[in-house]
């Protein structure tokens, strides 16, 4: 999924490696996993071999003093990058369903054919909805053998579910309509499934008390 972002963002414009890092943590926003240099330049380099991205040297007058030969170097989509770009676009297979696959795809929506667009919402529902489902049967017949943080990670993961699902319900009822989600370009926020890691250093709460009371 990082090829498809990284030729979305080179058909917009050149860009070194730095400026392309940065590129993909503000087009991703908070659907991104942590990305590296040490992942960034092998998957560069990869593109580069495959034909899809060629690499040149910047002009010298704008480098800052001291920037690494790497740093120096201005990445940029070839034609035939754009035609491999516009492939993975079209792709609306089970990958695209997924949390990663889902959010990459789901950044570039608007370079996506409405068709397209449709089909990968239909199948992320019917994703979540099954991790709901599987969520809810745990609950029912696990709950009172899980401890209470256990039991509230289990809840905390079926509420976000159910608001994914609204979310996405909300989504293909515009692209049926033919109408585009307001909001500001930049970074998309999408409901997130997975729970929050702790943080280090966080004091020990009070055991939450288990709401046995909920359906």
């Amino acid at each position: 999924m990082l090829e498809l972002a990284i030729l979305g963002l080179l058909q917009e414009n050149p860009m070194h490696g730095y400026e392309l890092r940065k590129e993909l943590a503000t087009k991703l926003g908070t659907i991104r996993a942590a990305i590296s240099y040490g992942t960034l330049y092998p998957t560069l380099k990869r593109l580069q071999s495959a034909g899809w991205i060629t690499e040149s040297a910047s002009d010298p007058s704008i480098i800052p003093p001291m920037t690494s030969k790497r740093g120096r170097v201005v990445y940029k989509i070839t034609a035939e990058g754009k035609e491999r770009f516009a492939d993975l676009l079209a792709q609306a297979g089970p990958e695209t369903y997924d949390d990663a696959g889902f959010g990459v795809h789901f950044a570039f929506f608007s370079r996506t054919d409405r068709a397209t667009r449709l089909r990968i919402l239909e199948g992320r529902r019917r994703r979540i909805e099954e991790r709901r489902e599987g969520l809810r049967e745990v609950l029912s017949r696990a709950a009172d053998r899980l401890d209470a943080y256990t039991l509230e990670l289990q809840r905390h993961g079926l509420d976000a579910c159910e608001r994914e699902v609204r979310w996405l319900e909300e989504l293909i009822t515009n692209e049926r309509s033919g109408r585009a989600p307001a909001g500001p370009a930049g970074a998309i926020d999408i409901p997130t499934t997975e729970p929050q890691k702790p943080v280090a250093g966080d004091a020990s709460p009070e055991p939450p008390r288990p709401h046995l009371d909920r359906p």
